[in-house]
């Protein structure tokens, strides 16, 4: 499984920080998940997916994310296939919630085109909630490329 990622976890519960897990380590979902993928996908490809999740569980061990900076397109995208990118995502995202249900989905935008998101398995299903996640990301696509025209305008770095 995934040594890096060892916590202090609590057999217990939770009832003093959010951020412990309720799961002895070896029985947390990202790492039963991770032994899941380590047995169902090729080889080379569960390297590259531990290369780009390692650094993302170690950060969410340590309690240091809001320093972390993470997109799975870029740097830390160059050469991954699309069923890696999903299931690094799906990763960081069973290791965030808990859960094991969450799904990727591609949401068609008219202003941006196709993009692909985490959401849980009911959200997935759910055709008026997939709108309101659209409608959501085309607000904040406006107000980033609002922002960038006044960043460029008043001679600022354009690339947040």
């Amino acid at each position: 499984m995934f040594a890096a990622a060892a916590s202090d976890a609590r057999i217990s519960g939770n009832t003093d920080r959010m951020s412990e897990s309720e799961f002895p380590p070896e029985h947390r979902p990202v790492d039963l998940y991770l032994g899941f993928l380590r047995t169902s996908m090729d080889t080379e490809n569960y390297r590259q997916l531990l290369g780009v999740v390692e650094p993302v569980l170690r950060a969410l061990d340590e309690q240091r994310l809001p320093a972390l900076d993470f997109a799975l397109d870029g740097d830390h995208g160059d050469g991954l296939s699309q069923e890696v990118r999903d299931e690094a995502a799906l990763v960081i995202a069973a290791a965030v919630t808990g859960r094991l249900d969450n799904e990727v989905v591609e949401i068609d935008l008219e202003e941006t085109g196709p993009i692909r998101v985490i959401t849980d398995a009911d959200t997935a299903s759910d055709p008026a909630r997939l709108g309101e996640i659209a409608d959501y990301i085309l607000e904040r696509h406006r107000q980033n490329e609002e922002l960038r025209g006044i960043a460029e305008v008043s001679d600022l770095p354009t690339d947040f």
